[in-house]
């Protein structure tokens, strides 16, 4: 069978594929500790459900406005005025399946055949993808653990060609963690106004900081870096709602009546009374997102202790998210020879760091339980003797 050549420029997400092949595992009898999604173990908290619940009851089953339900168009903008200093109002908001969706949507949008978008790696898995779905070229700009991660302005300024259309920006970042200081963010805006290009900030993991890290909108930086600023961003991790697919992309008005209109040709609106829910998660109080933040600060705490531990590792503190990003290069084995060998000898789940390109790291969510996370270490320590000895 002839599939469309766009399908062949792809490739399938390694992190949804590791963590079907550790359940398909887990159900077949064996004791699997997946370290592999990137979802919060808890509970949706009860209030958003109670929400959701009371829209079916009131017949909030209908179709909506492909760009969302206003009242939740409202609660966004009032949130980014309120939290990110970013001037939005209803109009500069498209609701969309899930933070994946509106990335997908504001490639299709605004990327055309022979664009460039610049990506820092290590990078989510699905960047690169989106960008070549769209015709464009990403142009990918490797960091280094002694750099935490981070790209300087410089590489970014190098990177820059005539045919530059936007840089992805993620921060706090998966898959290492790692937070741009507010002045680091400043450095990078004034890179991206400097040469004209748009920048698309990933902020899906906003809310999930330690250690006193802070979260600085690059679009908040000053007037011109807000018009050339796309927002992309969801509910799924801080509020626990992965499945309920509820994200936004916030943006100039033309950028977001294009994705809207795209949208409209796709998926028409996000799951009604889904949205209901997500209005109570930003009008309700934030008391569950801190207390999910706390245990994952006591993860985080308990994992670096133990990487500290583990000759053959090197792992900087990430301050943000809920993801451990490790160097293996001690060990001398590509990511995915050793996240096969940890799934398959030693029943534990991580994802291999070509998957976010960086072949020398493996990524490891601490979204699970402590239960899991203590005895999947010890597995890993295991691994790591082994090979050594």
């Amino acid at each position: 069978m002839k599939l469309a050549e766009r399908v062949n420029r792809v490739s399938p997400s390694l992190t949804l594929a590791i963590d079907a092949k550790a359940k398909a595992m887990k159900a077949e009898g064996l004791d699997i500790c997946s370290f592999s999604a990137g979802e919060p173990d808890f509970d949706t908290p009860a209030h958003i459900v109670h929400a959701a619940k009371a829209a079916l009851d009131q017949g909030k089953t209908r179709y909506g406005p492909a760009a969302g339900e206003p009242k939740l168009r409202s609660a966004i903008a009032q949130k980014l005025q309120r939290d990110n200093q970013l001037c939005y109002s209803p109009e500069n908001i498209l609701v969309t399946n899930g933070g994946k969706q509106s990335l997908f949507n504001l490639m299709m949008a605004m990327i055309e055949p022979g664009d460039e978008v610049l990506i820092p790696a290590p990078y989510w898995v699905s960047y690169p993808e989106m960008v070549k779905l769209a015709g464009g070229t990403p142009i990918i700009i490797p960091t280094t653990v002694d750099a935490r991660f981070k790209v300087t302005p410089e590489q970014l300024r190098e990177a820059v060609t005539p045919q530059t259309r936007m840089l992805i920006f993620n921060s706090p970042s998966n898959p290492t963690g790692m937070v741009y200081t507010p002045d680091e963010v400043r450095a990078i805006a004034e890179v991206v106004v400097e040469q004209n290009i748009w920048v698309v900030a990933d902020e899906i993991y906003e809310k999930i900081l330690y250690d006193g890290a802070q979260h600085l909108s690059i679009g908040a930086v000053g007037p011109e870096i807000f018009e050339r600023t796309v927002v992309s961003s969801g509910f799924a991790k801080t509020y626990a709602m992965t499945g309920w697919r509820v994200g936004f992309l916030a943006g100039p008005v033309p950028v977001i009546k294009a994705a809207t209109r795209l949208q409209s040709h796709s998926t028409s609106n996000v799951c009604t009374f889904a949205q209901y829910g997500a209005i109570a998660a930003y009008e309700s109080s934030q008391d569950c997102v801190a207390e999910m933040r706390s245990a994952f600060a006591e993860r985080r705490a308990f994992m670096l202790e133990q990487f500290n531990q583990m000759k053959g590792l090197t792992c900087p503190s990430p301050e943000g998210a809920f993801y451990m990003f490790p160097s293996i290069a001690e060990v001398g084995m590509a990511s995915m020879e050793f996240c096969d060998t940890l799934l398959e000898t030693y029943n534990v789940a991580a994802v291999p760091g070509i998957a976010f390109g960086a072949d020398s790291c493996i990524r490891l969510s601490y979204a699970t339980d402590m239960t899991t996370i203590q005895e999947g270490l010890n597995r890993l320590a295991t691994l790591l003797k082994d090979l050594a000895s």
